[in-house]
């Protein structure tokens, strides 16, 4: 051995000495990103830091990928984990299309005929595809996405093909679309608001499972929820809800894939709407 100190070190070290900057290791192979946290805010002192703690404790042990969102007016309380993920809506897509359907309607200054109303509550409250593939293939692209845009749900890419429950969601839009049926605005009017929280208040109680789970007494309910099987991902199961009593007033969406099967992705949205809806109203 000569001098101890290899050509290169030598080269490096010198390089080092005047100021260029050499790495002198390799790069460490970064380390796998940790998932994204729940972040919480809210205008009542503790809420935020509750809800924050619940939600992940609710998650910790659930396979799968999940996103959340939840919005309480009364408290200005926020919650959101995976906000922007994309999902395949499955069937949480038809209050887009009711909306969508009310919207236009609006523009055209007409109330919905009988044939549209009675497609409507199939398609909300049985979860019925025919009656969604009827309205969707009436609204059209052009019109479906004139309302996305007129709502503010830029995260919204609707299914081509006529392949409805493939439209690409995210909780961030899903809350908007909440949130427009929960509160005065100017893209739906008080009567349609009113007509599509009826529907989703009339949901056959095999379907009611999701979000509504552990909602105290005396708290309204409206829901819709999706579930979906595809060779990737296994199953989408997605519930959003709005719900308003014991002074709260308040939305949620919760959206999954990766589930084992249906019952498992079920298990895991009301393991986050319990904690939910006991934190809100204990607060």
């Amino acid at each position: 051995m000569t001098s101890g100190i290899s050509r290169r070190a030598r080269v490096l070290a010198a390089a080092v000495g005047t100021g260029v900057l050499v790495p002198l290791v390799a790069a460490a192979t970064p380390a796998a990103a940790a998932p994204p946290a729940v972040t919480c805010t809210s205008a009542e002192a503790g809420l935020a830091a509750k809800l924050k703690k619940d939600i992940t404790a609710a998650l910790a042990t659930r396979k799968g990928t999940v996103a959340v969102g939840l919005y309480d007016r009364s408290t200005n309380t926020t919650c959101t984990l995976r906000a922007s993920s994309a999902y395949d809506s499955a069937s949480v897509v038809k209050v887009t299309v009711l909306a969508a359907l009310l919207w236009d309607a609006k523009k055209a200054n007409r109330y919905l005929t009988d044939r549209e109303n009675t497609l409507a509550k199939a398609m909300i409250t049985k979860s019925d595809n025919a009656a969604t593939s009827t309205l969707w293939k009436q609204l059209g692209m052009t019109k479906i996405k004139n309302f996305l845009s007129a709502a503010g749900m830029t995260q919204t890419k609707p299914g081509a093909n006529g392949y409805w429950g493939l439209t690409q969601i995210t909780v961030t839009d899903e809350q908007k679309l909440l949130k427009l049926l929960t509160a005065k605005n100017a893209v739906l009017s008080d009567n349609s608001r009113a007509y599509i929280v009826k529907l989703m208040g009339q949901v056959v109680s095999s379907q009611r499972w999701g979000t509504p789970y552990g909602v105290p007494s005396g708290v309204s309910v409206a829901v819709k929820n999706g579930w979906l099987q595809r060779s990737t991902n296994g199953w989408r199961v997605h519930s959003v809800g709005a719900f308003k009593g014991g002074g709260h007033d308040y939305v949620m969406t919760v959206l999954s894939h990766g589930n084992s099967t249906m019952n498992y992705g079920i298990a895991t949205i009301q393991a986050v709407a319990k904690v939910i809806h006991k934190d809100l109203a204990a607060s």
